[in-house]
């Protein structure tokens, strides 16, 4: 199982602190760093001093880093054109050497779109931008160098465009796809993605969604094996229980909202919960770090977790 380290910028972080965890987790061995992208704190926090661009951010991380991945879990339809993005992936994915993966999601916090004045359609309104969205920035990226490319959609209208810039990865960055919908979700992931993320559920809730994004893929004639799948918590691990606690309350979570609702523990007991997930297919886990200033925790879970998963 890879460990990929996933923060939540927009809860209150610099540019400097984002930075700090990121090069954290290319020291430490662990296989990518993840951003929430997001522009309004969730919960009582202040979000000081303020949202960071998930893309901007990633863009400098690309230059002051040299081996980790670098993605958005996940990027909203709602923010940006799928022309712009094509074009900002690419770009990042040239700065990075090779390293930028796409999250693409339909967006879900309406008061972020409230806050900075961006539409927010009703939910099928929103799938039906992230269809067209995923069929425009693959084809922009997939469209050989010297071709054009168009696009004649309900949502965007593309004509006579260079497909430019190319990104690194061939045939293009991986696009991940998630979320619990029973129908588009698998449909679009199997069509689209290179890897399903099944965040914050239960094992065997997990294994639902994993077997439905396979089901998909098979009925599509995609061999299911070619489809990354992976998982996602909020992790906590501590040395001791005396630790654990500390650091779950840092967070704002009582020892039984971890338990009921993400991993946690000392090194070994997490080890454990995630080999449950390792059974239910998934081999990419994104550990959700919420307190950006204790790089302590990054130390531990690679000194004591990482070596016994991957």
């Amino acid at each position: 199982m890879l460990l990929r380290i996933f923060t939540e910028p927009q809860q209150g972080a610099s540019y400097d602190e984002i930075l700090a965890v990121a090069r954290k987790t290319e020291e430490n061995g662990f296989d990518a760093f993840f951003r929430s992208d997001h522009y309004l704190v969730m919960g009582d926090g202040d979000g000081l001093p303020g949202p960071t661009d998930a893309w901007i951010t990633l863009a400098g991380l690309a230059r002051e880093t040299s081996r980790i991945k670098l993605g958005t879990l996940v990027s909203p339809v709602t923010f940006r054109h799928p022309g712009v993005l094509a074009i900002t992936v690419a770009q990042v994915d040239q700065m990075s050497g090779g390293r930028a993966e796409l999250g693409l999601g339909a967006g879900w916090f309406e008061a972020e779109h409230a806050a900075y004045g961006l539409d927010f359609p009703d939910t099928p309104g929103r799938f039906d931008l992230l269809e067209e969205q995923l069929e425009v920035i693959t084809g922009l990226w997939d469209t050989p160098v010297g071709e054009k490319y168009a696009f004649d959609g309900k949502q965007y209208q593309l004509s006579d465009s260079p497909a430019l810039p190319k990104p690194i990865q061939q045939p293009h960055p991986p696009i991940i796809i998630g979320g619990a919908g029973k129908k588009r979700t698998p449909e679009l992931t199997a069509k689209y993605a290179t890897e399903f993320n099944a965040g914050f559920k239960t094992v065997e809730d997990t294994k639902v969604l994993f077997d439905r994004a396979q089901a998909a893929c098979t009925a599509i004639g995609r061999a299911t094996d070619s489809l990354i799948l992976s998982a996602a918590h909020r992790v906590v691990v501590g040395k001791d229980d005396a630790e654990v606690k500390r650091r779950a309350e840092a967070v704002g979570w009582t020892l039984d909202e971890l338990k009921a609702h993400g991993v946690g523990g000392t090194p070994d007991q997490v080890v454990d919960q995630l080999g449950r997930f390792a059974e239910a297919g998934c081999s990419h886990y994104y550990l959700q770090i919420m307190d950006l200033n204790d790089l302590d925790h990054l130390d531990l879970i690679a000194s004591d977790v990482l070596p016994q998963v991957s």
